[in-house]
């Protein structure tokens, strides 16, 4: 017998709002006082639960979502409900109990994200245990363009796409994406991935047509020279809609304040509990092996493009190149106390001032000398794009194994693409992430760290 492919996955989010509606319920019946379990309040409840997950995507969770973006998920949820409920109380039944209210949203909300991260991991672990829910898909491109969407399918069965075939463009195009349409239909296809780059105008139109008329998803992937993706936004003047080419989160207002305040928190904790001290007892080693400052400052370019002096622990001998040739593995420059910093990042340390300053962040695109930001911008497509928000002390491109030395083009181009992925994807969470897997690495050492 034939397995339905996906036969149950449109029952996951009515079943999610069900469940966690009785769950809210339940406990606004057994926690709260007789007062407020009236047919109004549990009406409200109710209703506001649904109008605030609308607004924040609570039950947008594909199986290609992130757990850190299911988490900033629940914490948004939190946060509304819990200023809806007080609203709502204070302004209507001038409850004076709030610790009370609070009890229960926290409850309910630490139930219902358990409940919900159970369900992701679970499907995950019943996709691949099972074979259900999942999406059966081809991909149409030649191999250079496919090779690592493909790898991604196969060695990622919890993602819940199963790869069926590849269509290789390299000979008869026209005839590969005929037979490529024929197996789709023939063999209940779910989802087609296109790569752009060996396609025409022709070919997109003619794919799209044929993915509309019966029915299938259809994704493309960018050209592979580009950096990035694009992260368009439709936005609408009067009536005229106006595509967006790049959507950058910390271009919001608020997004700007919570950034800033989290940069300036956890640079005030680092100088305060780890410089105060560090600093005169690193003196002591600097100073006694080589003669020069126990800083080591140089311009780079930060935010817009604005050049700043980049402060870090001395590391090297005194030379005239410094700003000029970038520091390569068993250079000679480099002093015995340097080498042991540079391996444990803790020459990046004083940093946290450029952060405590404002020219830099703690998390972003790190910052390059102002010789090579110039050399980068003319060499490598939408390097530039890197300076849309500030710089940071460690990056996603960091945590990636793109740090340190620049050997090659593909080192600086796979920098620039993961910086551009995070101006476009920022969060805090995502964030929180890069923290804790920077500070990983250093415990462990990475090859690059010299």
């Amino acid at each position: 017998m034939q397995r339905h492919t996906g036969r149950f996955s449109i029952y996951i989010r009515p079943f999610s709002y069900i469940l966690d509606l009785i769950i809210i319920n339940f406990l606004a019946y057994n926690l709260l006082i007789n007062s407020l379990n009236g047919f109004y309040y549990h009406f409200f409840i109710s209703f506001s639960w649904v109008v605030i997950s609308w607004n924040v995507g609570f039950y947008e969770v594909y199986r290609f979502t992130k757990v850190t973006e299911i988490l900033e998920k629940i914490i948004k949820q939190y946060a509304v409900f819990t200023i809806v409920n007080f609203a709502y109380i204070g302004y209507f039944l001038k409850f004076s109990e709030p610790s009370l209210i609070l009890k229960f949203v926290s409850i309910a909300l630490t139930l219902i994200a358990f409940e919900k991260l159970f369900i992701y991991y679970f499907l995950r672990r019943f996709r691949v245990a099972f074979g259900g829910n999942f999406r059966k898909v081809v991909i149409v491109g030649e191999e250079k363009s496919t090779f690592e969407l493909a790898h991604f399918f196969n060695d990622n069965p919890n993602y819940g796409y199963k790869l069926v075939k590849v269509f290789d463009l390299k000979n008869n195009k026209k005839q590969k994406i005929k037979e490529c349409q024929d197996f789709v239909l023939e063999n209940k296809i779910d989802e087609i991935y296109c790569a752009l780059s060996d396609l025409s105008n022709t070919d997109v139109n003619n794919l799209i047509d044929f993915t509309d008329n019966n029915l299938k998803t259809l994704k493309f992937l960018p050209d592979e020279k580009e950096p990035t993706a694009r992260n368009l936004q439709l936005d609408y003047y009067g009536y005229i809609p106006v595509i967006s080419l790049r959507n950058i989160p910390l271009d919001i207002t608020a997004n700007k304040i919570i950034k800033r305040a989290f940069d300036l928190l956890f640079s005030i904790i680092i100088i305060i509990g780890i410089l105060s001290w560090l600093i005169p007892f690193l003196a002591l080693f600097i100073k006694a092996e080589s003669k020069g400052p126990m800083f080591f400052k140089q311009k780079r370019n930060g935010l817009n493009y604005h050049e700043f002096d980049c402060y870090k622990f001395r590391s090297m001998t005194l030379n005239e190149i410094a700003d000029v040739e970038q520091v390569s593995k068993n250079d000679p420059r480099i002093t015995k106390i340097g080498r042991f910093i540079r391996k444990t990042s803790i020459d990046e340390l004083p940093q946290f001032f450029n952060v405590f300053l404002g020219d830099m962040s703690v998390v972003g695109p790190r910052p390059h000398m102002v010789s090579h930001t110039e050399m980068y911008a003319k060499r490598v497509d939408k390097f530039m794009v890197r300076h849309f928000i500030k710089p940071g002390i460690t990056g996603l491109a960091q945590t990636n194994g793109y740090r340190g030395e620049v050997e090659n083009e593909k080192d600086i181009i796979n920098r620039v693409k993961y910086d551009i992925f995070y101006l476009e994807n920022w969060s805090l969470l995502l964030d929180i992430k890069i923290i804790f897997l920077t500070i990983l690495n250093a415990l462990k050492g990475e090859d690059k760290a010299y």
